[in-house]
């Protein structure tokens, strides 16, 4: 299981960008010829096409999404899911590794737009119970249990009592997150009990929508 400061996520990024394999190549853009925007992510699924991700963002975030609210986005990656949330009034995207904000910054950068880089679990610079909603997907996948518990005492200080926390996590009672393993080692039981000992509000879990993970939306 890989660490907080794991190069995990830059190694799939610089591979994503330096693939020469004429095959790979091919097929790559044979799928996303007429989707992808070249957007770093693209790969491990669009939004636009795959049925279960298209799915999570007509539930989990396209309802969600208003001009006169504020949303953090953890972990966006180069912004598969980011281009989504544009339509909020403030956009805080937040991530650990400054590499992977600068990948998405090329492909985003309107003036709602404000690029985060934290020390692993904290969000500088976003004012104490000023955030509606929050998501994240395929980044608490790779955290540990710890970390999580860390991220959401960090997330009570800046969301509304009426906020949606979304976060797309690794359930190991899958066979396909145990075959995976980058993945952590997470459960909807142990999920659960993280957030709800960390203050929070069930409202809603999805166990079946994804093949090697969960979902779960709470708020405080």
């Amino acid at each position: 299981m890989p660490v907080l400061g794991s190069p995990l996520h830059l190694d799939m990024l610089r591979s994503s960008g330096t693939r020469s394999s004429w095959v790979v190549r091919l097929a790559r853009a044979v799928k996303y010829a007429f989707h992808s925007q070249g957007v770093y992510g693209l790969e491990w699924g669009d939004p636009e096409i795959v049925e279960p991700l298209r799915f999570v963002r007509d539930r989990y975030v396209l309802p969600y999404v208003n001009p006169a609210h504020a949303a953090v986005e953890i972990g966006p990656g180069g912004g598969r899911w980011t281009r989504y949330l544009l339509g909020f009034g403030k956009l805080y995207a937040v991530d650990y590794h400054a590499e992977l904000l600068r990948e998405l910054s090329k492909n985003f950068h309107p003036p709602n737009l404000h690029f985060i880089k934290n020390n692993g679990t904290d969000f500088p610079g976003i004012a104490a119970q000023s955030i509606d909603y929050v998501f994240s997907f395929g980044c608490f996948v790779h955290l540990d249990t710890r970390l999580i518990e860390e991220y959401l005492q960090s997330l009570k200080g800046i969301v509304k009592s009426a906020s949606n926390v979304v976060i797309h996590y690794s359930d190991k009672s899958k066979v396909m997150a145990q075959l995976n393993h980058s993945f952590s080692d997470n459960t909807p039981q142990k999920m659960r009990q993280i957030v709800l000992l960390a203050g929070f509000r069930i409202v809603e879990e999805d166990l079946t929508t994804m093949w090697h993970s969960s979902i779960i939306r709470f708020t405080r």
